[in-house]
């Protein structure tokens, strides 16, 4: 009996009790489940059986749980006419709600995500638009997206009037920060921004998630320049960016980069041979018995600290530093001791202060006025961020060298792509992004769609291109050094499987069943490709959307080929079969067969192969013996075999 593929998303709760049962054996049951009874007496006192504990919730909490643990049965298609080098480019544009895209992306990217960033509706009472229920699922998203039929299901805005107004935004973002922390490698960071309307909460909600011992800042962003008069008691000037990791142990961050305005204070009034300096305190504002002496200037003018307060050092190691031309007592001999701090000795770069003003890292003004010129003047996008306050993430947290993975779930107009690639840009980096934005629609009145844009999506597609060819544009004709860089992107969206599932749900009457037997006939949609397939099967089996795939043909001798590789055939007088579509996964280490025409010359052409993994349509198998061959010959090569 062959083993059929799992096309649902990846199984979360079952990864934590086989993490559980391989820590504790003890506590596995007969039927490979949990005994409880038996985990708190292996951990002693540290399991809280109270009542009262400490610990945020709210209405609608447990039920998180349930949509985080509910599989998505959904599919990525691919969209090779909206994309830009969709063969070769390692960087992702995902149309779709975030939520089935993330629980999609868990097989394949888990662990493997070195920095989100994310800028999620703030709850100002008009900023997202979900169901009315919050009962989210791949059949809402379609709903919403008109690719089925809607069933008088109301989409709106979450006023502070309807009612659990902070609950309803906390059930929306917790499921979608849990299953993003499983992306992120352990020295992975996120960068959250948010307004004061939630930031308490998120807080809150980020340490349950991340873990207290994880938070690594609170960021304000200096996001105007401007004091807005007509605010009714404070002019709100700043935002907030929450940072956490997924675990502070493995957490480094990078250092600035050192501008002439911080060396500008270092200088050499004394022509010291070390280089330029600048004077530090020397006092300490606590008293500490043995750092309490007199010192003595060149001038003989006698210095001592003041009740209360002490020096750095205790007395040997100021006579050491004053023996070292460390001490300065400024031009004429006479002045307060000070320490010398030579600009050789301090770190390379600067340490990232938590206050990020706007002429460092831009401001809303600045945002819209660099989104606009892209559009040509047109005004597509309301609330952009700036790219040089992601550029900031990135620099803190990326590396040129290592090909880091950038996700953003909630792309909006783009800003973290373009982000990605003008930072590549500048260091030489291969930095890889992925960027998630559902298809919301573009109000009618609005300059975007005037523009064309139907949704906000496009915007973003739109964008992406336009900085791509700017900047291939502007270095046409110039000699380029290295490897070349990665300037596209695949989109793929999110939409049904191509495999059409049982209904349990469908009445159990005779025609109805009669109805879902037919339409398993041929499982696979209509319309559906061969390409559609294959991403989908991709996805599922634990493979990133970019794996390398190249197409294999049967050569007249039963023999598997690339198809590009026409020197073998040519050499060999040989004609290739036009079997159809075999596609050789990571340099084959999985073998996809979509062929509804198998023989047995094939199955053995792929064993011959030595894949790790072979997956094959059920409707290839014109025959039972035919798929029970199968299965003896992919055994006997150790191969594992599965069905879809």
């Amino acid at each position: 009996m062959t083993e059929k593929l799992d096309l649902t998303s990846h199984n979360l709760p079952a990864d934590k009790t086989a993490e559980l049962l391989r820590l504790f054996p003890e506590i596995r049951t007969e039927s490979n489940q949990i005994d409880f009874d038996k985990l708190r007496l292996v951990l002693g006192q540290t399991v809280d059986v109270g009542k009262e504990r400490y610990g945020m919730t709210w209405p609608g909490k447990a039920d998180c749980f349930k949509t985080i643990q509910t599989h998505s049965t959904g599919t990525l298609l691919p969209a090779p006419d909206e994309s830009v080098d969709f063969d070769t480019t390692e960087n992702l544009i995902i149309e779709g709600d975030n939520l089935n895209v993330l629980k999609l992306l868990q097989k394949a990217y888990l662990g493997k995500v070195k920095m989100i960033y994310i800028d999620p509706p703030y709850n100002t009472g008009n900023d997202f638009i979900y169901p009315d229920n919050y009962a989210e699922s791949l059949q809402t998203y379609l709903e919403y997206t008109k690719q089925v039929d809607a069933e008088g299901r109301k989409f709106g805005t979450n006023t502070d009037t309807d009612g659990r107004f902070h609950s309803r935004w906390l059930n929306m973002m917790y499921p979608r920060l849990y299953l993003a922390r499983n992306l992120l490698k352990d020295d992975g960071v996120i960068f959250i921004s948010i307004d004061d309307n939630e930031a308490e909460n998120l807080r809150k909600l980020c340490d349950e998630i991340f873990g207290e011992e994880n938070f690594v800042a609170s960021i304000v962003w200096q996001r105007t320049f401007a004091t807005k008069n007509d605010a009714k008691f404070f002019s709100s000037e700043h935002e907030n960016i929450l940072v956490y990791t997924k675990n502070i142990e493995n957490l480094s961050l990078n250092l600035l980069e050192r501008g002439e305005k911080q060396n500008a204070r270092y200088t050499n009034p004394d022509i010291d041979p070390r280089g330029v300096w600048v004077s530090t305190d020397l006092l300490r504002m606590e008293h500490r018995d043995n750092s309490v002496y007199e010192i003595v200037s060149p001038t003989g003018k006698v210095w001592k600290p003041q009740p209360g307060t002490s020096w750095r050092h205790p007395e040997p190691e100021i006579l050491e530093l004053i023996k070292n031309n460390e001490v300065t007592f400024g031009a004429d001999g006479n002045a307060k001791p000070r320490r010398k701090r030579f600009l050789k000795d301090v770190k390379q770069g600067i340490v990232p202060q938590t206050i990020w003003k706007h002429d460092d890292v831009g401001h809303t003004q600045d945002a819209k006025q660099g989104l606009n010129k892209i559009f040509d003047g047109i005004p597509t996008f309301d609330t952009p961020k700036p790219v040089k306050l992601i550029r900031r993430c990135l620099q803190l947290t990326t590396s040129n060298s290592e090909n880091d993975l950038v996700l953003d779930f909630f792309a909006g107009s783009g800003t973290t792509a373009q982000s990605v690639i003008e930072q590549n840009l500048d260091d030489e980096g291969n930095r890889r992004f992925i960027i998630v934005q559902l298809p919301e629609i573009c109000a009618e009145d609005s300059e975007a769609r005037k523009a064309g844009f139907s949704t906000i999506s496009d915007v973003m597609k739109e964008r992406v291109r336009r900085v791509i060819k700017k900047i291939n544009n502007e270095e046409a004709g110039q000699f380029q050094m290295g490897e070349k860089q990665d300037r596209g992107f695949r989109v793929f969206k999110l939409s049904e499987s191509n495999f059409k599932g049982w209904e349990s749900a469908v009445p159990k009457d005779g025609s109805a069943l009669v109805q879902q037997l037919e339409m398993h006939i041929d499982h696979i949609r209509d319309g559906r490709t061969s390409e559609d397939i294959l991403y989908e099967i991709l996805l599922k089996s634990g493979y990133p959307l970019t794996t390398p795939i190249k197409t294999l043909r049967v050569s007249s001798d039963n023999k598997l080929v690339n198809e590009q590789d026409d020197s073998v055939i040519q050499d060999e007088g040989q004609q290739r079969k036009p079997i159809g579509s075999i596609y050789s996964v990571a340099d084959g280490g999985m073998l996809i067969c979509l062929e509804k025409d198998l023989t047995l010359e094939v199955i053995r052409a792929m064993a011959e192969l030595k894949p790790q993994r072979v997956i094959c349509l059920d409707a290839g198998f014109a025959e039972d013996q035919l798929k029970a061959n199968a299965v003896q010959i992919f055994k006997t090569k150790d191969i594992v075999f599965k069905t879809v």
